[in-house]
């Protein structure tokens, strides 16, 4: 029997939340996890599996998959090398090192960073952890909405769930999490920041689009193109998944309205997916006949991140506000 590294997380009732939309909201509180984000789970799965035959392993991330690739890598006794672009911040590469991981800094966006992850794969014999792109990944997030499941009840069933996408990984855990469940007819509502928008570039190309550089400060949904599967989802009509995007300022605004109501520090990327209801989305949606009037409740998958603190929140307040 395999052991998780990742938590079963609280499913949380937000009253404020709920008030604002007018139906029922859940937080499914990823940010507990002990990596600090829903990396963990597809991570800890996909990490079980390869380093028996590996020196260790190397994930290209800038953030949150290296964080989880570090911590199991620690917990399995493995070394860990983690490759991150220059755009990384250094709180996520001071807690990579107390994690006891190798950090290299490559490039400018993860893209450079995963070519060279690559290189050290081929390299140093290390076993290659990519941050979205893997059928056991989508596997180890799809746990997300058993949980789901089990929480709600037999009989209860999400009017829509609400994630972030950088690369489609939690996207692609939860699609395969509703069909585990049984819930297709369940809508997936898919937020990226402007400037960060690969997933809904594709969607509205019709074919996947690589951006030419990520504008955004939510540096963790800074994916250039999204995985194949994600783009397939999509097109596919075995669900429904509404892509939208949301701006800078509502992401951050999101982060600050939902550390004072929940008393929850979230990072940007996960300020998307909050922002949907923050922002008056839902009521959009609603309005213009693409969610029903009468919604089930929404589950918000609040995936957390590591790359925030007090200090990174001021000093993004005085860019966005610039």
């Amino acid at each position: 029997m395999a052991t998780h590294f990742h938590l079963d997380t609280p499913l949380l009732e937000s009253v404020s939340m709920s008030k604002r939309v007018g139906t029922p909201v859940y937080l499914k509180m990823e940010n507990a996890q002990p990596s600090g984000s829903f990396k963990i789970r597809g991570i800890g799965l996909l990490c079980q599996q390869l380093t028996s035959q590996s020196k260790g392993v190397v994930c290209s991330s800038g953030g949150n998959a290296g964080l989880a690739a570090a911590y199991v890598a620690r917990k399995m006794g493995v070394p860990a090398t983690i490759v991150v672009p220059s755009s990384s911040s250094q709180l996520v590469v001071q807690r990579l090192w107390d994690q006891g991981a190798t950090v290299k800094i490559a490039g400018k966006v993860w893209d450079d960073a995963n070519a060279e992850a690559l290189r050290l794969q081929e390299t140093d014999g290390l076993a290659y952890v990519p941050p979205f792109d893997h059928p056991l990944l989508w596997q180890g997030h799809a746990s997300i909405i058993a949980e789901v499941a089990a929480s709600l009840g037999p009989g209860a069933k999400p009017g829509a769930v609400l994630v972030s996408v950088g690369g489609g990984g939690l996207l692609c855990g939860v699609a395969q999490g509703l069909k585990d469940a049984g819930w297709t007819d369940v809508p997936i509502l898919a937020l990226e920041t402007v400037g960060a928008d690969c997933f809904n570039a594709a969607v509205k190309a019709g074919r996947l689009v690589t951006l030419d550089d990520i504008t955004s400060e939510a540096k963790c949904l800074g994916a250039k193109t999204v995985c194949r599967r994600a783009f397939e989802y999509s097109q596919s009509g075995e669900l429904t998944v509404i892509s939208e995007l949301v701006t800078d300022q509502q992401a951050l605004s999101a982060v600050e309205t939902f550390l004072d109501e929940e008393r929850v520090l979230v990072e940007m990327a996960c300020g998307a997916a909050l922002a949907a209801v923050y922002s008056g989305l839902i009521r959009r949606l609603q309005d213009e006949g693409r969610l029903p009037a009468l919604l089930g409740p929404l589950v918000v998958i609040v995936c957390g991140g590591s790359s925030i603190d007090m200090e990174q929140l001021t000093h993004l307040k005085h860019k966005l506000q610039a």
